[in-house]
């Protein structure tokens, strides 16, 4: 891996204005997508843990897909 790839993996990427558009849609989208799935799967237990855990994963690598290549 060259130098240049380990700083996009790491360093800061501030949003502008575009990107701050495309970050907010995925919050709202999620959260709503979140809470309609909390009322489907009404009971906890692990597979709702992890369907949640995995829901945060989702988000946060299409988040870091904005950050990282927009």
């Amino acid at each position: 891996m060259d130098k240049t790839e380990i700083e996009r993996r790491f360093v800061y990427h501030p949003p502008n204005d575009q990107t701050r558009a495309f970050h907010d849609a995925i919050r709202a989208d999620m959260l709503a997508f979140a809470e309609k799935m909390n009322i489907l799967l009404p009971d906890e237990s692990r597979e709702k843990s992890l369907f949640f855990t995995a829901l945060e994963e989702a988000s946060f690598w299409s988040h870091a897909h904005i950050a990282r290549n927009m």
